[in-house]
């Protein structure tokens, strides 16, 4: 019996040599290297990658990451859904990532895996769509939800003179940013264009044809539609070629939000006069420099903080970074950007 005591010590101490030696029980590094003494590592996450949109914020994320020294993990889902996206930030974690940070296709079905990631000592944010506000540290975001939500029915208003039911073609009915867009554009409507409202939104899914198809059913179904919103980068090409399918452009106006590249031949048509976005190449840059301020404990509560190239930008609450107000493009600026 002594001698299997003794045995059994040994074996122990060996077990627990070797456990050390492979770092169990030793906490995550906030300095994202992946134990190796590296630069930082960031990794981050779009809706889904392969449209041009993200490819735009991609782009930026790089610059930003070479800038600043540091690896970046850039990757998300091939389509827009948030189960692809958790299982994503499982495989990040295992990546020991020094910051996650996400656009979100669900702000809640996001937050087991974030909050995940938290307790193993990585520092989370999300960018371009939030996730829940207790299941990451920081939100980059675009431009507020009111600023473009009340400039999308600007624009619209100008070309419908304040009157008429309107078709809304979003991306999902669970996205954050889109969500939130909506309800502002419907407090808009009702304290400045009361004539105006909106009778339908529709899921594109991120799918130009099913955008495309989403759009001529409903017009053909309702031809009094005085107008058409594409709330995503992929909604509102689908929405203007489903109009000029038809037939109807300069007659059923169309505006919304995407990039330049994609919308240049619907202004050149006159199919849309007018859209909005902000600059996703400085949003993927933004992102990655406040991701890095995170694993350095640089990122301030109030105030402003330094980003590069963007100089200073604000912190409009203690886990809120704000890019900007939103661009409106049209045939006069839109030779003026190429993403």
């Amino acid at each position: 019996m002594r001698n299997l005591k003794v045995l059994s010590a040994a074996l122990l101490a060996v077990l627990v040599a070797a456990a050390v030696s492979c770092g169990v029980g030793q906490q995550p590094s906030q300095g994202g290297g992946g134990g190796g003494g590296g630069p930082a590592k960031i990794c981050m996450m779009p809706k889904l990658v392969g449209i041009p949109y993200f490819n735009a914020s991609e782009k930026g994320a790089e610059e930003a990451a070479k800038e600043l020294d540091v690896e970046l993990v850039y990757d998300g889902p091939t389509e827009a859904k948030a189960a692809l996206q958790s299982q994503m930030i499982e495989q990040f974690i295992q990546q020991q990532c020094g910051a996650i940070t996400v656009a979100a296709n669900d702000p809640n079905a996001l937050a087991p895996a974030m909050k995940k990631a938290d307790n193993a000592g990585i520092a989370t944010g999300a960018w371009d769509a939030d996730v829940a506000p207790d299941a990451r540290d920081v939100f980059v975001n675009q431009a507020t939800f009111q600023a473009i939500g009340y400039k999308l029915v600007d624009v619209m208003a100008a070309q419908t003179g304040g009157k008429g039911k309107f078709l809304v073609i979003t991306g999902s009915l669970t996205a954050p940013n889109q969500v939130a867009w909506l309800k502002e554009m419907r407090e808009r409507m009702k304290e400045k264009y009361p004539d105006m409202s909106i009778v339908a939104v529709e899921p594109g899914e991120e799918d130009l044809q099913k955008g495309i198809d989403l759009t001529k059913n409903y017009l053909r179904a309702n031809p009094d539609t005085a107008g058409v919103f594409g709330i995503t980068s992929v909604a509102l090409p689908g929405a203007a070629e489903a109009v000029e399918q038809l037939g109807r452009d300069g007659e059923v106006p169309v505006t919304g939000l995407s990039t330049p590249n994609e919308m240049k031949p619907y202004l050149d048509a006159g199919t849309v006069e007018k859209f909005v976005l902000w600059n996703p190449v400085d949003l993927g840059y933004l992102a990655v420099y406040v991701a890095d301020a995170q694993i350095n404990g640089d990122l301030p509560e109030s105030g402003t903080f330094e980003a590069g190239r963007l100089g200073k930008v604000e912190m409009i609450a203690p886990d809120e970074v704000l890019l900007g107000p939103p661009l409106v493009f049209s045939k006069k600026n839109i030779d003026d950007y190429d993403f």
